[in-house]
């Protein structure tokens, strides 16, 4: 949405690049190094999403290095994830003009384009990107897509035969050629592409969509009722192959289905047109007159000059009692169509059961002049034949007010590929393990209210450093808002100048652990391992400092692995620093716990139930305990203890381990 594009201040601009200034005052390398430590600590916000603080990140270079390319492409990235479509265009077009050799801001700006309904200049993205990275079947599909929607069905039958030529086992490629068939009239083709797409590739929803557009096209309506059956089976989620299935069910006399398919399609998309028009018409069948009112008021309230819904509403007004509100309605039509005979008839009906009897004799009269000076006769009757007509949503014939809609065009909700939302956090799957606990400003969160991460340790640091912020033992915090990123700025700004004021660094060495913690909170990890190292110089005995600087490791090499960046001699010194904070605390089960967590992302399964075992002796209540444990049992073989566990971790208020435990049960079943 264009609302959340985000917009600072001259004077926040000011305060962060003399904020910026001052935090490369106190860095020992070269400006150059810097600046790639910015643009590094932004790319780690990227990764773990947090798109705000990034975005802070990537001002800072922009700021004083405008003309690299990257920062540019990487805000452009965070903007697009907070659908800021046109403030991430304007940053792609940006980094264009300052490298235009990257195939990857063009495909980005493209998609970005897309959102905006730009599919023409999409495209011409696309043709560049193509240019860069011809191999690319992405990039071929997604400029495809823009071509129909930019109904430029020439160029698109052109670029499909050249990738069916390229990719002639892909099925998509095949269901979009039958889909220009499709719009361009020649459903036999269409068919026949449509069938060769299904051979490849039977679980395609799209396909099975637009066979079912060639069904209702032809009036097949059994037909199109079992290929939107497979569609749905397939894409659960799509809102119209719900309204065009209950079109089919409507005409095979299935009003039970229909009427749940279109209550579907309000459920995924309330606002949905078609849906609740239609079904204010279902309903006025079965008699459920009042429900039918409040589908024709949403209607109304979408579109106020609606006159067909006017009128319908209008009937159910006059059926249930509110004369005075139907008169008003008939009123609205009658304006709009003088010589609508039906709404005259049906408005001096009205006039007199309310006793104005003037006013019901003067349409009364309007009628009957018509129909001897125009020998026209009243509407026709309402047939059983009339009930199964079905209108287009653009067509106003008053004779039609009865019937159900269907849209103008009919098309298939695709897909485009982008590879940008969720590229750089691409590691999330449903069965996730759970964070790492770390030190944190921020309160423990998730999910889990009553529970307060404890330990002595951190609670006697506490005390020591008073009066300075409360450190907590967090597990997976939100991401920083806006406010909350400037506070954090402003924060490790007045912790660095009073650790350059530092005469006694033994003394006041906890300013350290203080920045470390910020620092960790706004994804510096870097900036934070300097942090923790230079405090183990001045106190080797801290297990806080060896824990946090084991957690900021662990997501430094998480981020770096991610860039393809062999990161296994780190993930040893990792260990390392887990090792040793046991040493110094071993009563800490969140230490436990996190090294058995970074055991288990490296599929050491019998250290990471060791150590999460031990985790849950010392701390019972431990949620997140339980939760990856159950996961890391189950993918090592063993499924019942896994489960046990993970339903453990739902009672402790993990409640998205529920729908692990049914989706591995259910898996068991199918076996």
């Amino acid at each position: 949405m264009l609302g959340k594009r985000l917009l600072l201040s001259n004077r926040v601009v000011r305060g962060l690049f003399m904020l910026l200034t001052y935090h490369l005052s106190l860095l020992p390398s070269s400006a150059q190094y810097n600046f790639e430590r910015v643009l590094m600590a932004g790319r780690s916000a990227l990764y773990y999403e947090d798109y705000v603080l990034s975005m802070q990140y990537f001002n800072q270079v922009i700021m004083a290095k405008p003309y690299l390319y990257e920062p540019w492409y990487f805000r452009a990235i965070a903007k697009y994830n907070l659908d800021d479509f046109l403030g991430a265009e304007n940053d792609c077009s940006e980094a264009i003009s300052l490298n235009p050799y990257v195939s990857g801001i063009y495909e980005l700006r493209g998609v970005c384009r897309i959102r905006q309904q730009k599919f023409s200049e999409a495209a011409t993205d696309y043709d560049k990107a193509i240019l860069n990275d011809p191999t690319n079947m992405n990039l071929w599909y997604n400029r495809a897509l823009c071509r129909i929607q930019d109904k430029d069905y020439d160029k698109a039958n052109f670029e499909l035969d050249s990738m069916m030529n390229r990719w002639s086992t892909n099925a998509k490629v095949y269901q979009l050629k039958a889909e220009v068939c499709m719009q361009q009239k020649d459903t036999v083709k269409a068919s026949s592409f449509l069938d060769h797409a299904l051979e490849l590739d039977p679980y395609d929803g799209d396909a099975w969509v637009v066979r079912s557009m060639i069904s209702l096209s032809r009036k097949k309506w059994k037909d199109a009722d079992q290929q939107l059956s497979r569609a749905i089976h397939l894409k659960p989620t799509v809102a119209n192959n719900y309204v065009n299935r209950a079109l089919a069910r409507y005409n095979i006399n299935n009003l039970r289905g229909a009427m749940a398919d279109y209550d579907k399609a309000i459920e995924l998309d309330p606002n949905n047109f078609l849906a609740h028009y239609n079904r204010g018409q279902l309903r006025v069948q079965v008699g459920d007159d009042n429900r039918a009112i409040d589908d024709f008021d949403f209607i109304i309230q979408m579109e106020p000059n609606n006159i067909m819904a006017i009128f319908n509403r209008a009937l159910l007004l006059d059926r249930t009692g509110d004369l005075h509100g139907a008169i008003r309605d008939y009123s609205t039509v009658i304006e709009q169509f003088p010589n609508f005979w039906t709404g005259l008839h049906y408005r001096a009906r009205c006039y007199r059961r309310l006793g104005m009897t003037a006013k019901a004799e003067m349409d009364e009269f309007r009628i009957f002049k018509a129909q001897m000076d125009k020998h026209l006769g009243i509407q026709p009757r309402w047939s059983r034949k009339k009930t199964k007509d079905i209108r287009k949503q653009s067509d106003i014939d008053m004779d039609k007010y009865n019937q159900l809609v269907e849209a103008d065009e009919q098309h298939v909700e695709h897909e485009y590929s982008s590879a940008y939302r969720g590229k750089v956090q691409n590691r999330k799957v449903d069965d996730e393990l759970m964070p790492m606990y770390m030190l944190s400003y921020r309160r423990y969160n998730n999910g889990v209210k009553s529970y307060t991460a404890y330990d002595n340790e951190v609670e006697a640091f506490n005390r020591q450093s008073a009066p300075r912020h409360h450190i907590n033992i967090s597990c997976n915090p939100k991401t920083l808002s806006e406010g909350e990123t400037r506070a954090y700025f402003t924060l490790v700004d007045s912790l660095t100048a009073d650790i350059a004021a530092i005469k006694d660094m033994q003394k006041d060495k906890a300013l350290l652990i203080h920045r470390a913690v910020a620092y960790t909170v706004m994804q510096n990890f870097d900036a934070a391992i300097n942090d923790l190292t230079a405090y183990m110089q001045a106190d080797s005995t801290s297990a806080i400092a060896y824990w946090q600087r084991g957690v900021c490791q662990a997501m430094m090499n998480e981020f770096t692995q991610s860039q393809g960046i062999d990161a296994d001699l780190r993930a040893a010194r990792t260990i390392s620093d887990f090792d040793n904070a046991i040493n110094l605390n071993p009563n800490n089960p969140y230490i436990y716990y996190d090294r058995a967590t970074l055991n288990a992302s490296r599929k050491q399964y019998n250290a990471a139930i060791d150590d999460f075992t031990r985790a849950i002796e010392i701390e019972p209540n431990l949620a997140e305990a339980y939760f990856n444990r159950g996961l890391v049992r189950i993918y090592s073989g063993n499924k019942p203890e896994g489960l046990e566990d993970l339903s453990k971790a739902g009672e402790l208020g993990l409640f998205n381990a529920y729908s692990l435990i049914k989706k591995y049960k259910s898996a068991n079943d199918k076996k």
